[in-house]
């Protein structure tokens, strides 16, 4: 079992590349399902769950390469309709493989997807929207049975909360459909607009991506297409965070500025300097850190769940008293106790988390329960006085490439052992 040593209290300072984003290079690998001849994935990050996306991809019948961050799909023209379960069991994000296998076979047979516990990611709104475009759906034994016995058509869908993973799902369905979908209330975050424009270099025809109506008009074929993959905001975020509490003054290249308003916003309310232009940020946390009266997760373009543990980190060392609730998922503050270990004055009632700000933090031995809880652990790390040992980082190397040779760079002290 690996496990990171930090030896917090250092302040970080210099230049980061951020890495390409996971959750938009897993709904474009599925993608890439869909199209005849090849496609080039580049600035894709070397995570666990990309490798396990690649195994998905293998196992219906691609051939699939990666060399350094640039990966190499090549749907072969007889794929297969079936995903193992101990594949889908790999990751959460699984699911979106099934809207992409239906686009092109028209079956699919797959388990329930696996990865972090954060409570339940009901795939109620992905199956009520395919059913509405076709598809017939039998449940056996926790195994899905999709077939599409009259083909896959268009659908107006209309959803009932801007689910990511639902119209990530439908778009992949859509875009080889018969006719015309209309999806309502769709999710507007950046990573699908990144989904839609690689989609649209492949000959697909899609509006509004980005905006909460995404038309969809179906087309006969896709092809391949040499495609970069979009800079992760939430790692940007994570990096902004471990100035933040470091006292430190990072600049982040490479990245979406535009994306992270949210985020600046509330570093900013805490007393951090932040610049950007299009492709860069800088920040600088010289100054005491203050509390942040009222954070509210919240879908695209409000503050990002995948945001909330990290800059919860942050805001233990931040003068005064911060609230946070937590409206997307119902287990996101398991990361609480180990904060707590570590010297946070957290108070949890159901979703809505008190923080108020300490003096000091101190190293401790913790635990990563989940990606970005994992992650908040690290942050906390760093900016605590003394040695933290960090286990279960599997968890952190499902969204983070390298995480201790980026932070190393600019600073920390900190070993993969």
């Amino acid at each position: 079992m690996q496990k990171f040593v930090i030896q917090g209290g250092r302040r970080l300072e210099g230049d980061i590349v951020v890495q390409g984003a996971k959750n938009s290079a897993l709904p474009i690998l599925a993608a890439a399902f869909l199209c005849k001849g090849e496609s080039v994935l580049e600035n894709c990050p070397k995570l666990s769950d990309v490798y396990a996306a690649c195994r998905i991809l293998s196992s219906v019948g691609c051939r699939c390469e990666m060399q350094g961050h640039t990966v190499i799909v090549r749907a072969e023209p007889s794929g297969k309709a079936a995903i193992p379960e101990s594949l889908m069991q790999e990751m959460r994000s699984s699911i979106i493989f099934l809207g992409a296998m239906l686009g092109r076979l028209g079956t699919c047979t797959l388990g329930y997807p696996g990865g972090c516990e954060l409570g339940p990611r009901p795939i109620d709104l992905h199956l009520e929207a395919l059913r509405r475009m076709g598809v017939q759906i039998r449940e056996e034994n926790g195994i899905l049975m999709c077939t599409t016995p009259r083909g896959l058509h268009g659908a107006r869908v209309h959803l009932q909360f801007p689910s990511v993973g639902a119209t990530e799902n439908i778009l992949l369905a859509a875009v080889l459909a018969k006719g015309d979908t209309i999806i309502s209330n769709a999710a507007r975050e950046p990573e699908i607009l990144d989904l839609a424009r690689y989609l649209q270099h492949c000959g697909a025809k899609i509006e509004g991506a980005g905006s909460s109506t995404i038309r969809v008009q179906g087309v006969k074929q896709l092809t391949g297409c040499t495609y970069r993959i979009m800079p992760d905001r939430i790692v940007t975020a994570t990096w902004l965070a471990c100035a933040a509490i470091t006292g430190g003054a990072l600049q982040l290249l490479h990245t979406d500025a535009a994306s992270l308003e949210g985020i600046l916003d509330v570093l900013e309310q805490m007393n951090c300097q932040c610049s950007r232009d299009v492709s860069s940020l800088c920040i600088n946390a010289g100054k005491p850190l203050k509390a942040v009266r009222y954070l509210k997760t919240m879908p695209y373009p409000g503050f990002p769940t995948d945001a909330q543990a990290i800059v919860m980190a942050v805001l233990c060392k931040a003068g005064g008293t911060s609230v946070i609730e937590e409206t997307i998922f119902e287990n996101r503050f398991r990361h609480v106790d180990a904060l707590v270990r570590m010297g946070a004055d957290i108070h949890v009632a159901g979703r809505v988390a008190v923080v108020h700000g300490v003096k000091q933090l101190c190293g401790a031995q913790v635990s990563a329960t989940d990606l970005r809880g994992g992650a908040a652990l690290l942050t906390a790390g760093l900016g605590a006085e003394g040695e933290t040992v960090l286990t279960e980082i599997s968890h952190i190397d499902r969204g983070y490439d390298s995480p201790e040779t980026v932070l190393r760079s600019v600073g920390a002290k900190i070993e993969r052992r």
